[in-house]
């Protein structure tokens, strides 16, 4: 039971596992400073794809103890405890990817802020 809703869960995952960029935007040594930024932010993306899930995945084990928790005090309050901490810490690292990325985007041209978020260079 528990491996085929692990797989049914997990699927989605896996299908968008292919990345169609490059990770690393240049080769050799015709890099740029704007190659540099693309890079950290290609490597942001991924830390908040890669948070979100997790926080997804502790958002339900707080949920199920919740529902577990069976009346006891202490055990609801634990429950409460997790979500609370997920949810500031999603909201700390969504707040800090938005300011990395609104650096950045100074940084390499302030044209790009008209643009979409991961779109840094031209």
């Amino acid at each position: 039971m528990f491996v085929m809703l692990f797989i049914i869960l997990i699927s989605p995952y896996l299908a968008l596992a292919q990345i169609p960029t490059k990770i690393v935007p240049c080769n050799g040594t015709d890099c740029t400073f704007c190659h540099i930024a693309q890079l950290a932010q290609n490597a942001l993306n991924v830390g908040i794809y890669i948070a979100v899930f997790l926080s997804a995945v502790l958002f339900a084990y707080a949920g199920w103890k919740y529902v577990t928790a069976g009346g006891e005090p202490g055990k609801a309050s634990e429950a409460k405890k997790v979500f609370w901490n997920v949810g500031v810490g999603l909201i700390l690292i969504l707040g800090a990817w938005l300011i990395v990325d609104l650096i950045m985007k100074i940084l390499v041209n302030e044209q790009a802020l008209r643009g979409p978020w991961n779109a840094i260079c031209p």
